[in-house]
């Protein structure tokens, strides 16, 4: 895959202008399918991450963005949708190359989704009202709905246009400014972002983007003290820390943490298409989804069917290069993620696992590829079924009522994801209500849509993301009350 990074090559966006890093610093931006450079950015210092909230935090006190109608800023974010339509195929080839996703994907999902996230908050941009309320005192009353101020954006890795765009969209229609923090090793799109949304009409000091390592600017960033909210998705850990950051100054705090969600199929279930489903739960975008289905849950008449399909279909799934349009599982995004695949996998396997097909890295033009893995026979509380794995991993674990499967679903610490597969329609309104999660597919996995809320629970996190209720984390209410009846 050939691409040419057509914004300012790797420097910050501040204040409406490229610049370097204030020491001058630069990291390199790696391939995963490759392991080879991509390009360099810039090593963005805490020095930088002052001058992006100073920035952000003038064009709220100061300029025009906040004080524009809702209907104005809608405008413009309808723009920014055009343009992401005009250069769908350089932000996805700039995702896919980044990521390591497959070509395909990058078009149809990240880009696409990304795009229809501006144009929905453009929509409800446009419905922005406050309201008047009754009260019993002689007094009239309306509440205006206000922005936040500085929100700090922070993404992690594994979709880095989606997961910027879940934030940075119903932040700036609802009038605040930002500061996005990218992934250290996937920060490509978020400066291709930055140029289109210049180019859409986002006035200078509105939207910052600052690359650099998470452990210093992103501490920085979430401990600032003009930062009014900050929205983080990452790893429950990191989020947590961030969390006990923002907490010191009571700034309001959304997180969409890990997740390692059960997938219940139950002997009812149509077969082939639950199969399809247990598939593309857990190999889509090489299992770094943080909704994925990494934990299948068979009734036990069907556990030894479903394993003997698993073990024929996984290996034929498309797995390689991820300029071909026909690949599904593309490389993990980090030799680092590959280690730590591969350490939980061979730690299963010494415990007693039994290895149905997969277990092992692929060589493969010197990219982070591992093999769609499947394993069975495992102790409820082995490391693999009760922590987030974060690859191309599924367990398989037998039950046989309804409250053993309920009990296994909720059985770890994370409540991001869940999913039922079943022919009885009952069945599968009775479960979802037990089960502890935002969000339950039934015969289906990751029907996402812009209107549609996602969040967790529990160690999955606080918040949601994607419909009207995202756009009220970034709001505020202001009541406003004159007294009619004259002093008292």
């Amino acid at each position: 895959m050939s691409l040419t990074v057509t914004t300012a090559p790797g420097r910050l966006f501040i204040d409406g202008r490229w610049t370097d890093a204030a020491d001058g610093g630069r990291m390199d931006v790696i391939a995963p399918s490759t392991g080879e450079k991509i390009t360099d950015v810039a090593r963005g210092t805490t020095a930088d991450v002052d001058a992006a909230v100073a920035a952000a935090r003038r064009a709220f006190d100061e300029g025009p963005w906040p004080r524009m109608s809702s209907r104005e800023r809608a405008r413009i974010l309808q723009r920014a949708y055009a343009l992401m339509r005009e250069r769908s195929e350089e932000l996805a080839h700039a995702e896919s190359l980044d990521v390591g996703k497959p070509i395909t994907f990058a078009r149809l999902v990240d880009v696409n989704n990304a795009a229809e996230l501006y144009e929905y908050y453009a929509a409800l941009g446009h419905r922005l009202d406050g309201d008047v309320r009754e009260i019993t005192a002689d007094a009239h009353v309306y509440v205006r709905t206000e922005p936040l101020g500085v929100v700090a954006a922070i993404t992690p890795f594994n979709f880095p246009l989606i997961l910027s765009s879940t934030k940075i969209a119903p932040a700036l229609v609802a009038g605040n400014t930002v500061v996005h923090k990218p992934a250290s090793d996937t920060p490509l799109t978020a400066l291709l972002m930055a140029e289109l949304l210049r180019d859409a009409g986002v006035p200078d000091g509105v939207f910052n983007v600052v690359t650099g390592p998470g452990s210093t600017l992103g501490d920085h960033l979430v401990s600032h003290p003009d930062v009014d909210k900050v929205a983080f998705t990452g790893s429950t850990e990191i989020g947590a820390h961030a969390a006990a950051l923002a907490g010191r100054s009571l700034k309001p705090f959304t997180a969409e943490l890990g997740g390692n969600a059960a997938n219940i199929l139950f002997a009812d279930a149509d077969l082939d298409r639950a199969i399809h489903t247990v598939i593309s739960a857990f190999v889509f975008n090489a299992g770094q989804f943080c909704m994925a289905g990494p934990r299948l849950l068979v009734e036990r008449p069907i556990y030894g069917v479903v394993l003997g399909i698993l073990k024929d279909a996984v290996p034929h799934v498309p797995f390689g290069d991820i300029d071909d349009p026909a690949t599904v599982i593309g490389p993990v995004a980090s030799r680092t993620q590959l280690d730590k695949v591969a350490a939980m996998v061979d730690r299963a396997r010494a415990a007693g696992a039994r290895v149905v097909t997969g277990g092992h890295a692929v060589e493969r033009d010197g990219g982070f590829y591992y093999a769609p893995t499947v394993l069975a026979d495992l102790d409820p509380e082995a490391e693999v079924v009760v922590d987030e794995v974060f690859g191309p991993v599924l367990t398989v674990q037998p039950f046989d009522t309804e409250d053993e499967a309920v009990a296994l679903a909720n059985g770890t610490r994370y409540g991001l994801a869940s999913g039922i597969q079943t022919g009885d329609l009952a069945r599968a309104h009775r479960i979802a209500a037990r089960l502890r999660a935002g969000i339950t597919w039934v015969n289906g996995w990751a029907i996402l849509d812009p209107a549609v809320p996602f969040g967790g629970v529990k160690a999955s996190g606080w918040g949601r993301e994607g419909g009207p209720e995202a756009l009220q984390s970034y709001q505020k209410a202001h009541s406003i009350v004159f007294d009619l009846g004259g002093a008292q």
